[in-house]
């Protein structure tokens, strides 16, 4: 999310961490540290350097690296300023206490809180939910992973909106889907990019800029491989405790984000009770 000193995200442990990071220049790796910090954001003041390469799934050198790269000493003196700016009581509990099901969920309601402390400025969501309202037709992208993100955004989105195209598969008819839209007066481009991420989803989305598209993006950190050819990134952190990500967060802010353009959408409401009119005539729900 772009964020401005004093929003009130930057007292909770992520968004220190997030503010932090802010105006560095990371390498992929280092990106993947800073988001496995965020991930962590209640206890990684309290890692070793070891700890913390294991769970980022780097070398112990690389986090060395990575404490430098931030202007520091080295990690031991990261890992002091990090105790420094935590207040007492912040921690991440004792995962020992869970097994490994009951801690997958408990991350994500982790990851939910973070998503709620990045909404306490709504400002980027605002400004998401203008874009999007205003942008006809418009184009809603997510490969792979994040392709039931998309569909699902773009589901829901059909119903406020008068002309939703869904881009969920990819291609070579991908960027002529993008002129296509461009032609017919698109203005913006929301994507979701979840890991792993695809090298078309990159690839597409400079291209969707030098064709003149505001690029939206819901990822799962503001350090995303999509980062640099977004124009407005909204972090939602995903799960990784089972073998396959999870995406509680990004898929309630899809909701947010519906929330938003609805809200800048003069006949949303009425065109939500024209289809229930209709829904109703047809017999389309069993109630």
């Amino acid at each position: 999310m772009n964020r401005r000193k004093g929003d009130g995200v930057s007292d909770s442990p992520a968004g220190r961490l997030q503010a932090l990071f802010e105006g560095h220049r990371l390498t992929p790796t280092q990106r993947r540290i800073a988001h496995c910090m965020v991930r962590r954001a209640g206890d990684v003041a309290f890692l070793s350097s070891v700890e913390l390469a294991d769970l980022a799934g780097v070398s112990q050198p690389s986090v060395t690296r990575f404490a430098v790269a931030l202007g520091f000493d080295g990690y031991p003196a990261l890992r002091r300023h990090l105790r420094e700016v935590a207040p007492a009581g912040e921690s991440a509990g004792k995962p020992g206490e869970h097994n490994e099901y009951q801690q997958a969920v408990l991350a994500e309601i982790e990851n939910l809180r973070h998503l709620a402390e990045l909404l306490a400025d709504p400002a980027p969501v605002e400004r998401a939910g203008r874009l999007l309202a205003a942008s006809r037709p418009l184009p809603v992208l997510g490969l792979r992973a994040a392709s039931s993100q998309a569909r699902g955004f773009a589901y829901f989105a059909a119903k406020v909106h008068p002309d939703v195209r869904l881009l969920d598969e990819g291609g070579s008819m991908l960027t002529d889907r993008i002129d296509a839209a461009v032609r017919a007066g698109a203005t913006a481009l929301l994507c979701f990019a979840l890991p792993r991420h695809p090298r078309e989803v990159v690839e597409v989305l400079e291209y969707a800029q030098g064709a003149g598209l505001t690029v939206v993006t819901v990822a799962e950190s503001a350090f995303a491989p999509v980062a640099a050819h977004s124009d407005l990134l909204i972090p939602a952190a995903v799960g990784t405790g089972l073998a396959f990500d999870t995406a509680c967060a990004p898929m309630l802010l899809g909701r947010v984000l519906l929330e938003a353009m609805a809200d800048e959408l003069p006949d949303a409401q009425a065109r939500l009770e024209e289809f229930d009119t209709k829904a109703a005539a047809r017999g389309l729900f069993v109630e």
